[in-house]
């Protein structure tokens, strides 16, 4: 945890893209902005307008994109942004949709900008319209942090890290002229105390999920999680099942609406171990549920980009912010406590044991089917598939 952090709460797109526009726009040296999914659509050009426009006036803009959740943006967008001397660069460009093999399946999932070297954002949202998805009629439900103080040092070291990897490749020599002449800005703005997390295939494998299960075995009250994509293996689920055992009140919110029908079913698989343990279950229904963040009694919080699934824990890399303290926590609780209020259906104990048999074995299957990708994907080099599925 590094002190003297101001973390600003964003939530839903309403109040994230017009914050980074602005913050892209007071943009005077450097951008990198690494996203999943970046779009053509109206926020996708709106973000690249901002881009090009830092770009014109001299400010060395870097955007990161994943190959494969970038795959529909057009060679167009890519040459308008080029253009105006933004550098473009794909996260593993080569995909390919019949195979199982690890790099495919390890996507660049972060969601990171860094402005000046004084300004970070980082959290769940990509680069997409929230409102054109799926017919929905509300905003996609997410979040993200604004971060000033010492703490953006860390995050622009870990863009610029694998912004670096990846150019080694791919850029001609000299792309980081003059990228040291701004030193980072280790002032205090504020007085929260933060952490930057990260998970890749190298030395940080499960940092995001060991601070998770670090701060639910030292739960003393209450754990409140939101995860679009929920199927944590068997450490984490025995953490929140011993949690709830010793009494602590623990709630979930998980994911209503289904877009990716698999996962969607193979996390139900869950829900009667948790429910028999007296954990609360509530499913978003309001719109697509695209939140991964957490509260542990009312004084831990994290937000950031990984789920709390096989892909994100074990597979991709991701990017969190945890945040120890109290205001930002409560203000994260109260937003959640919200959204289960009006926008959620609790699931009941009672009619979840009245599902069909049928219905319960297709959950099961599914939940077989996801495990069992990613095992024979394998967890990390070096460790054979067998090996994997114990986990």
């Amino acid at each position: 945890m590094m002190p003297n952090n101001q973390i600003t709460l964003l939530q839903n797109g309403e109040a994230y893209f017009p914050a980074l526009e602005a913050a892209l726009d007071l943009a005077t040296h450097e951008i990198y902005l690494e996203t999943y999914i970046f779009e053509d659509d109206t926020t996708g050009r709106r973000i690249a307008e901002a881009l090009r426009r830092a770009a014109l006036r001299g400010v060395k803009t870097h955007l990161l994109i994943d190959g494969f959740g970038s795959f529909s943006l057009p060679e167009t967008m890519v040459d308008f942004l080029e253009a105006a001397g933004v550098l473009v660069m794909k996260f593993r460009p080569k995909t390919s949709p019949w195979t199982l093999r690890r790099r495919r399946l390890r996507r660049l999932h972060r969601k990171i900008v860094v402005v000046d070297r004084t300004i970070a954002f980082v959290g769940g949202m990509n680069i997409i319209d929230h409102m054109d998805i799926h017919r929905q009629t509300s905003t996609r439900f997410d979040y993200a942090v604004r971060v000033n103080g010492p703490l953006v040092k860390e995050i622009h070291d870990s863009a610029r890290r694998v912004w670096s990897r990846v150019a080694w490749t791919r850029l001609p020599p000299g792309w980081d002229e003059d990228n040291d002449r701004q030193e980072p800005s280790m002032e205090p703005k504020g007085l929260m105390r933060s952490a930057f997390l990260v998970r890749n295939n190298i030395r940080h494998r499960r940092d995001i999920e060991n601070a998770y299960v670090q701060a639910i075995e030292k739960a003393r009250y209450e754990i409140v999680i939101a995860s679009a994509y929920f199927l944590p293996g068997l450490n984490f689920r025995h953490a929140l099942l011993d949690a709830a055992g010793r009494g602590v009140r623990v709630v979930l919110l998980l994911q209503g609406l289904a877009d990716h029908r698999l996962l969607h079913s193979a996390s139900h698989a869950l829900y009667g171990s948790f429910l028999d343990a007296g954990i609360e279950i509530h499913e978003y229904r309001k719109s697509m549920m695209h939140a991964k963040v957490a509260v542990v009694d009312e004084h831990w919080a994290t937000v950031g980009s990984s789920n709390l699934d096989p892909f994100s824990l074990l597979l991709s890399m991701e990017a969190n912010v945890v945040v120890d303290d109290g205001s930002f926590a409560l203000e994260l609780k109260h937003s959640l406590e919200q959204a289960i209020k009006t926008d959620a259906r609790r699931i009941i104990e009672n009619s979840w044991r009245t599902k069909s048999t049928k219905l319960r074995l297709v959950n099961w299957l599914s939940y077989g089917v996801v495990r069992f990708m990613v095992g024979i994907a394998g967890y990390a080099p070096g460790i054979k598939p067998g090996q994997a599925k114990r986990r």
